[in-house]
């Protein structure tokens, strides 16, 4: 099977690309490395079942011409970075429709009918729910990225009642690991660098979340893709426990083999604007189906941890 991943030559792109080699598919990456890093994938460099282009999904012609022959599309390329919509409010229109459109558009015009998208669990908003399920609504986000995310989900589902797309949607929690680039983790690691005496935390240190480690969170898309059959396959995609930013400070603390490090909260529930707090995903659906991750959040967050201080970030 021929597979074209965007932003394959990202954190969790190119571990994907890894897992669908390993698996036989033939790969191309399509990237415009604004945030991707090639030496992610330079083990696949001399690999004939491995092809990169180095160009701009916003570029509809060029992706119409690269898309040509492909049997399923991985669409994970996206705007990594959620706070940038605080002050960039075009981004993730441009990094989520926008682009999601261009795909779907090249993908009728070449009749190539899969489509595996990475969204998020930020597009069910702020809610009181103690866990949350695929049929929660309504979906209110909170966040232009989350806003971004849920505009590519409906555009998706539009392409299959319309187009008779077959498609696989994934609301992530949140996703560590190695050759991850960004986010907490990799915040308190930079911090801690530059200050070993004292941490500044977002926050109040008590926002709570699901964690999930990446090869978790590949083999979860993989083994959804090649187990459902339906035209909107749609999975929540995480781990049943969850870690507060309190916790996930005093494991890198620990793993950095620092003390006395005091922790300063620069206060408010939210890490900044359109962060939410607390979350919890009902990955049930899934697990029936027969996948579970490995690792519990607190267990993914002291392994990502050691992998990025072993790589050295």
């Amino acid at each position: 099977m021929k597979a074209f991943v965007t932003g394959g030559a990202g954190f969790i792109g190119s571990h994907l690309v890894d897992k669908l080699i390993e698996k036989g598919y033939k790969v191309t990456v399509y990237d415009n490395l604004s945030s991707g890093r090639k030496q992610f994938l330079e083990q696949h460099t001399n690999n004939n079942n491995f092809t990169f282009i180095e160009d701009d999904l916003l570029d509809l012609e060029q992706v119409k011409k690269e898309i040509r022959g492909h049997d399923v599309v991985f669409h994970i390329a996206a705007n990594p970075f959620v706070r940038l919509g605080e002050k960039q409010t075009r981004l993730d229109l441009e990094q989520g429709m926008i682009v999601t459109y261009n795909i779907l558009e090249s993908m009728r015009v070449n009749g190539i009918k899969k489509i595996v998208f990475s969204s998020s669990s930020v597009v069910y908003g702020e809610t009181n729910e103690p866990s949350l399920p695929e049929n929660y609504g309504p979906l209110l986000p909170i966040s232009l990225y989350g806003a971004g995310k849920l505009g590519s989900e409906g555009l998706i589902t539009a392409f299959c009642g319309t187009f008779d797309f077959q498609t696989w949607i994934y609301r992530f929690a949140n996703v560590v690991g190695s050759r991850g680039t960004h986010g907490v983790i990799v915040d308190f690691i930079e911090k801690l660098r530059k200050n070993p005496g004292e941490l500044e935390i977002l926050g109040d240190g008590k926002q709570q979340k699901p964690y999930l480690y990446v090869s978790d969170c590949v083999d979860g898309i993989i083994f959804g893709f090649e187990k459902s059959n339906d035209m909107i396959n749609l999975f929540n995609l995480g781990c049943d426990t969850n870690t507060t930013v309190k916790r996930i400070a005093e494991i890198v603390v620990k793993e950095m083999k620092l003390r006395d490090v005091k922790f300063k909260y620069t206060g408010g529930k939210r890490g900044w604007k359109g962060d939410v707090p607390r979350f919890q995903l009902d990955a049930s659906k899934l697990n029936q189906l027969g996948w579970k991750a490995t690792l519990t959040s607190d267990e993914a967050v002291r392994k990502a941890t050691h992998d990025l201080l072993e790589a050295n970030l």
